[in-house]
């Protein structure tokens, strides 16, 4: 570790956080101590928890109060966690629908997030600075597994918005005291590619992080090229947002010379898991619980494929409690070689992000699209299917709010994005089928990626 990194990790990054009002120094210090807690420790640590967590929302939240009291449950008499399991599921429509009702009466100031989420349903939340504090010391806490930390050379492949605002360039600020660097996500063209290649290669990073697709993307790039970037340091690649397939990591590990450490979360529902060197997706389970249920909402066994279901216990002032994520996944009932007690997410299946194909041929991320369509108001639904180069389909299905200078804004984004020449479809449905696999897919591609984006479909 240099100097600099030293002093990013003990003193900038915490002042940064004390100026934000935020505790994540000391949950990250909490967290490394816990992760080794032996099996009985830790369990009667989460229930502990669990019970001051459900008892204090069941004063505060007006949701919960009203649920608590109509329902007869006592969050004070829970003594296992298998007790949640008497209380709902909670879902991105009941979310919606009592969204002022979810606030805490006692919450200090809430930053307002919205998510397209996997399910493609645009979704409201709150986020108070407790849920902020632990999201950042659990994420903390798995970069430090690898052997670096904050203040060590970042590249980050993600989204970029085209305009910065204040926020934004304090956050750029940030990030260059922090020697995080951005590259945007979206835009995958042959000469951008070429330039993202040649920005690893003069900033050697000693770590990445991004959406799989993208990075196993650069990956492809840079073979094709024949330029090699296995050489400069790089410690390890982290990856989210999206389902990390075999072919992707075998990509970028061979490329980039290191590990690919898988995370499993998002903004709605928290950083979920973090993958370890050992090999394990293990859950932060200090803050979060999950549980696997199956089509009837009934919990499945430890093995067995169901739906992800969260309760984060850091979101005291917006809780999410049994929050359905729409993702499926397995939990694993064995330890890890690493000896961390924390339980582990054997499987996570269903998280795709798709790429479009411009007129012009650039291979560009989803979310480019998906960004115009889930900030719109009256938006219940949508899903993108891109049919051609020259066609492109929008079904919208509609909420309050909804109006017809929202479907001309759709239209000209679109054509922004894909071409001037590109036929932008909006349509109206009472309701969006799932796929066979009981998942949505809020953008579908029928366009062949290019050849310059590496061999591997990646929808």
């Amino acid at each position: 570790m240099t100097l600099y990194t030293r002093a990013c990790s003990a003193l900038l990054f915490p002042l940064h956080e004390h100026l934000k009002h935020h505790s994540s120094v000391a949950v990250r210090r909490r967290l490394e101590q816990s992760q080794w807690w032996p099996a009985d420790q830790l369990a009667a640590y989460r229930v502990e928890r669990l019970r001051a967590f459900l008892t204090q929302i069941g004063v505060d939240v007006p949701y919960y109060r009203r649920l608590f009291a109509e329902s007869g449950f006592d969050p004070q008499a829970v003594a296992t966690l298998d007790d949640l399991v008497r209380l709902p599921l909670l879902t991105k429509a009941e979310i919606r629908t009592h969204c002022e009702l979810l606030k805490s009466e006692k919450s200090g100031q809430l930053s307002r997030y919205n998510t397209g989420g996997s399910s493609g349903e645009p979704l409201i939340f709150f986020m108070g600075r407790d849920r902020k504090s632990h999201d950042v010391g659990a994420k903390w806490r798995a970069t430090r597994w690898w052997g670096v930390d904050i203040g060590d050379r970042e590249m980050v492949v993600w989204g970029s918005p085209v305009e910065l605002g204040a926020q934004d360039r304090i956050r750029q600020l940030r990030d260059a005291l922090m020697r995080s660097r951005l590259l945007p996500a979206f835009e995958m063209s042959e000469a951008n590619l070429d330039r993202f290649v040649a920005a690893i290669r003069g900033y050697r990073p000693k770590m990445l992080f991004g959406y799989p697709s993208s990075l196993s993307v650069i990956a492809e790039h840079a073979r094709k090229r024949g330029v090699a970037l296995d050489s400069l340091g790089i410690k390890v690649a982290f990856v989210t947002s999206e389902r990390l397939y075999d072919y992707q990591r075998e990509s970028i590990q061979s490329a980039f010379g290191c590990p690919v450490a898988n995370g499993y979360g998002a903004r709605d529902a928290g950083f979920i898991a973090h993958e370890c060197p050992s090999g394990s997706l293990h859950i932060s389970a200090e803050d979060i619980i999950v549980e696997t249920v199956g089509a009837d909402g009934e919990p499945v066994a430890a093995g067995e494929a169901g739906e992800i279901v969260v309760t984060h216990m850091g979101t005291g002032d917006f809780p999410f409690v049994r929050y359905r994520t729409g993702d499926v996944g397995v939990l694993g009932d064995a330890d890890c070689a690493c000896g961390r007690g924390l339980p582990v997410l054997r499987e996570v299946h269903g998280r795709t992000t798709d790429f479009v194909v411009t007129r012009d041929g650039t291979l560009m991320h989803g979310l480019s699209l998906i960004y115009t369509v889930r900030d719109l108001p009256g938006v219940k639904q949508f899903k993108i299917v891109q049919e051609s180069l020259l066609r492109t389909d929008v079904a919208i299905v509609r909420g309050p709010g909804w109006n017809e200078a929202s479907a001309a804004r759709i239209c000209v984004d679109f054509r922004k994005r894909l071409g001037r020449d590109v036929e932008v479809n909006v349509s109206y449905l009472d309701a969006i089928e799932a796929e066979k696999s009981g998942k949505y897919r809020y953008v579908v591609s029928k366009v062949a990626q290019p050849s310059g984006a590496g061999s591997q479909h990646l929808w």
